[in-house]
């Protein structure tokens, strides 16, 4: 992932107006919470074709509305509203924050969620989980 930055900020001239570390922090992050949800859908679903369509049931309004494809600022207040449970979108705000250097006024909080996604998470697919 570090080669893709530097290749970027060198071929492409991305430059990164805030902290490289906290970037990828953030983006680490949004990674393992956003992966946690994955693996707590496998442990929980009774069978791979259920786990297929659980996650694309979840994954794709997640795509959509958290940022990553569409700009969240552009989006109605209620579907910002709906979509502030994602953890994803918590992650994208963040790394947008420590990309372009602005000021994160809540970071705490956006870690806080994203952490605790990752823990409940984690905790549900390890007591869930069975092997067949």
């Amino acid at each position: 992932m570090l080669t893709l930055i530097i290749t970027a900020m060198l071929i492409w001239n991305v430059n990164i107006n805030g902290s490289l570390l906290a970037f990828l922090g953030s983006f680490i992050l949004t990674i393992v919470s956003t992966l946690s949800i994955g693996m707590m859908v496998g442990g929980i679903a009774k069978n791979s074709k259920n786990a297929n369509v659980i996650t694309c049931i979840m994954y794709f309004p997640m795509l959509i509305f958290s940022g990553a494809t569409l700009p969240f600022e552009i989006l109605p207040t209620a579907i910002q509203k709906i979509v502030n449970i994602f953890p994803i979108t918590h992650g994208i705000k963040l790394m947008k924050s420590t990309f372009l250097g602005l000021t994160i006024d809540n970071a705490l909080f956006l870690i806080v969620i994203m952490v605790v996604t990752f823990a409940v998470c984690i905790w549900v697919s390890v007591k869930f989980f069975k092997w067949e």
